[in-house]
Formats: C-alpha cells, structure tokens, sequence
C-alpha cells in the first residue's frame, strides 16, 4: 500500500502481537491508533482509480467497436454477439489462476516477501502460457460449431461469427499474458502501468477498426472479420507493452528469465489451490450464461441484437464494480499478508461505499439516457425502444451488482473461493437461466423477461456473497509457506 503505506506501517506495527492477533477473531469497527477513515479512503482510490480508467477505457473501445460494426446491420451485431460466450468460456482457465496469482503476489507484498513474490510471477506467466495456446487451438478449431451452438439463426450471422471468433483465437495468447501481467501487478497495488499500456491498446484498436471494417486510406474493406482484426492488433501492442514493464521490473515485481520457468509444485499448488475454485465459478458462470444467451437467441434477430447492445452497455457499468474490486482483492490480500484482518474489514467496507455511491450515479443515467445510448449503436425504432425498456432494469441492478463485485473481489483475495463458486453455481447456473426459460419461452415476456431473470440473479446473489462475507471465515484462511 504505497502513499499512505509508510504511515499505515508505522501505525500498524506499534500494536503489540498479542493485539494483533486478538483482532483476527472478532469483528471490530475501530482503527489503530494514528490509522485515519481518510488514509483508508485514500488507498482504495489510488488503486482503483486507474483499474476504473482502464476499464472503462476498454468498455468505451469495446462500445465504439459494436457501433461500428452496428452500422453494418442487426446481422453483424448477432454475428458478435454470438462469439461472446464462447469467447469468454476459453478465457476462464487462465484467468482463474490469474485470481490466485494477485491473491498470492498481494500476500507476499503484505509479508515483504518480493522473492516469493516473483517466484508468483514466473509460474504464473508458465501456465497461462501452455494454457492459453491449448485453449486458441481448441477455439480456432471447433470455431463454427460453438457459433452454431449459440444459436445463429441465419447464414450471414453464423459465417461472420464464425470469422470474427477463429480470428480472435490467432491473438489470444497475447491477450492472455498480458491479462497474467495485469492481474500480478494489481496484486502489488500498481494498477497505473496496465491502465496505460491498455489505453495505448484501445486507442490502436480504433484507429484500425477504422481503416479495416470500412475500408479507409487504402486498407481493405474486411467488415466484422476487420473488427476482430482490429482487436488483436490492439492486444498485441498491450502485450509488448506489458512485457517490456515486467522485464524492466523498475517496481516491486520483475519477471527474471535467467531465475527459470521450471514448475514449482508448492508455488503451483497455492496457485490452483485458490483457482481451480474461481475456474469451477466461472465455468458455472459460463454455462449459465451459455444457456441465458440461448434462450434469447430463440427470440430473432432483432431481440438478439438489442440484447447484445443493452449487454454491451451494462458492461460499462460493470466498470465501477470491477474497478474497486481490485482494490478490495488487493488491500484485503495485503492486509492479511500483515496478518491485520481488521485493516481488511475496514477497507473493504470503505470500498463498497465509494462504490455505492458510483452506481446510484451509473443508474440514474440509464433511466434518463437510456434510448439515446441505445440509438448510437442502431437507430432501428423497434431496438432503440426495446433497449430503453431494458436499461431501466440494468438501471435496478446497479447498487446490488457493484456492491457484489467489490465483496466476492474481497474474499478473493482472502483466497476464500469455494465460496462464490458455490454461490455462483446456485445463480448463474439454475436461477438465472431457468429463470429466463419460464419467463421467456414459458409466459412469452420476451426480453424483458429475460433481464427480469437477470435482476432475480443479481438480488439472490447479492445476499449469499455478503452472508459469506459477514460469516468472517475468510479471516482463517492460510496459505502454505505465507
């Protein structure tokens, strides 16, 4: 925790050990002595502000992308709709692990333990690798047939879905070392240099989302396959930025070649040992949303794209929630890597307040702005009314979304993972998906049905993840050699 850290220490090690132990097991609202609201306030901010910066960056990249691609037709918005899932279903083994790497690297900051620390590094950078390259194979490969399992109702959707994901693949091994880098630095508290190798990324991105979907200053005109093009270009700068950060290691963290990449078992075990847990979740998340995003397709074309821009839009607000929980995974790993669960309490609950305040602030612009956001995407009435109706509920979610993303960030720094694995499979996996059939194909509410299915996921998971929280276990949690 830089900043305010040298002061925290200061404040922190003048409590007796027997103290500091006594505060493990018990919930406690007081600070230490010469430890303010405002230092706390303070560290959360510093952290997460470049995550919300970078993120949201990427969301308005990733927006400007549909928009263009929108100008093509409601087919070209299906076409990239239907790569998300199974996009993301490849993503999540290695991103799982990445959640063990910033846990671990956060906790052997809190212990000043750099040598562990970058052992973290190294192990973690071996297995995206080999991961990640299983993974785009396996993506490239069996590309038309997910497209075709999403449920593309028509030929030109399914054949620009089809283009648009096997190129994705060609650059996902960059993609995925950069997010291992991004995730480890977090863990030390520096979320700036991803926020600035990611913004140099998105900008490249639409610079040639430009010149590649329309064809502009004598590049060829590649439609959605330009798109996807576009994407990997941006990720691969990201990537030779991110490794150039690494390797000069001018922080606490330095990705040492000449130190070797042999497996670790015991590093290894600590890295499954937190992740195959959030692997189980997000494959659960997956599947759930696999099965969600098949029961809209079933709709049409034009319920389909709105889905897909509402979606588009919501993951800007997502921002807030996944912004601050960086924060909260990295001050709370930080925190008991000190051994100070105390300290962790009270910036996790410091964290959901900022938070808090940012949606309410989110959810009020989609009450009033909602239709117009939607029309920069397509100006079809029938997508633009539709998605104002839809809005109104991402608008619902916002104070439950972003207060569950910073808590379940929490108690995965605390390594507590089974948790929300559990929680997850019983919301995304039956909750929402069955929700979305009874309300879908069952009293033919259409699209608002299925985001009500959405909202009842949110308002139940919301609640399990803060039961788990105030239950305190994660307080307990070890790590071995920590």
């Amino acid at each position: 925790m830089a900043g305010s850290d040298s002061r925290l220490r200061t404040a922190l090690d003048s409590l007796p050990f027997g103290e500091e132990n006594a505060v493990a097991g018990r919930v406690t609202k007081e600070l230490p002595q010469g430890v303010t609201s405002g230092m706390l306030y303070r560290d959360v901010v510093r952290i997460a502000w470049p995550s919300f910066v970078e993120l949201m960056l990427t969301q308005l990249a990733s927006m400007v992308d549909l928009m263009m691609v929108g100008s093509l037709g409601a087919w070209a918005l299906t076409a990239v709709g239907l790569t998300t899932q199974p996009k993301f279903l490849l993503m999540t083994v290695f991103q799982s692990m990445n959640v063990g790497a910033t846990a671990l690297v956060a906790r052997y900051k809190g212990a000043d333990n750099p040598q562990k620390a970058n052992l973290v590094v190294r192990q973690a950078v071996l297995l995206t690798l080999v991961l990640s390259v299983i993974a785009s194979v396996l993506g490239y490969i069996f590309a038309e047939p997910m497209i075709r399992f999403m449920g593309a109702t028509d030929a030109q959707s399914l054949e620009g879905g089809t283009v648009y994901l096997q190129i994705q693949m060609l650059g996902f091994v960059f993609m995925a070392l950069t997010t291992t880098v991004t995730a480890v630095l977090r863990g030390v508290g520096d979320s700036r240099t991803a926020m600035i190798y990611n913004l140099v990324a998105n900008l490249v991105n639409v610079v040639f989302n430009y010149l590649l979907i329309y064809g502009r200053l004598g590049f060829p005109r590649m439609g959605v396959a330009g798109a996807s093009l576009a994407t990997i270009i941006g990720q691969f700068v990201a990537f030779l930025a991110a490794l150039v950060c690494i390797l000069r290691g001018r922080g606490y963290l330095r990705l040492e070649f000449r130190e070797g990449f042999k497996p670790d078992r015991e590093m290894l075990g600590n890295i499954f040992n937190i992740g195959l847990p959030a692997m189980i979740e997000q494959l659960l998340m997956r599947a759930g949303m696999i099965i969600y995003a098949k029961t809209v397709a079933t709709l049409g074309t034009v319920p389909f794209a709105t889905h897909q821009v509402c979606m588009n839009i919501q993951a800007l607000s997502f921002m807030n929630g996944q912004a601050f929980a960086v924060s909260a995974t990295t001050l709370m790993g930080q925190s008991l890597g000190r051994r100070r669960p105390d300290m962790a309490q009270a910036y996790c609950s410091r964290t959901r307040r900022v938070g808090m305040f940012i949606a309410v602030a989110i959810g009020l612009s989609f009450i009033f702005l909602g239709r117009q956001m939607v029309s920069l995407y397509n100006s079809d009435p029938q997508i633009v009314e539709l998605g104002g109706r839809v809005l109104l509920l991402v608008a619902v979610m916002q104070p439950l979304q972003s207060s569950q993303f910073i808590i379940a960030g929490a108690l995965r720094g605390a390594g507590d993972t089974r948790a929300t694995a559990v929680i997850t499979f019983i919301t995304v996996l039956i909750v929402r998906p069955v929700s979305a059939i009874i309300l879908v194909q069952g009293l033919h509410w259409g699209l608002e049905g299925a985001w009500i299915a959405m909202v009842l996921d949110q308002v139940l998971r919301s609640v399990l993840v803060l039961a788990r929280y105030q239950g305190g276990k994660w307080k307990t949690i070890r790590l071995k050699n920590s």
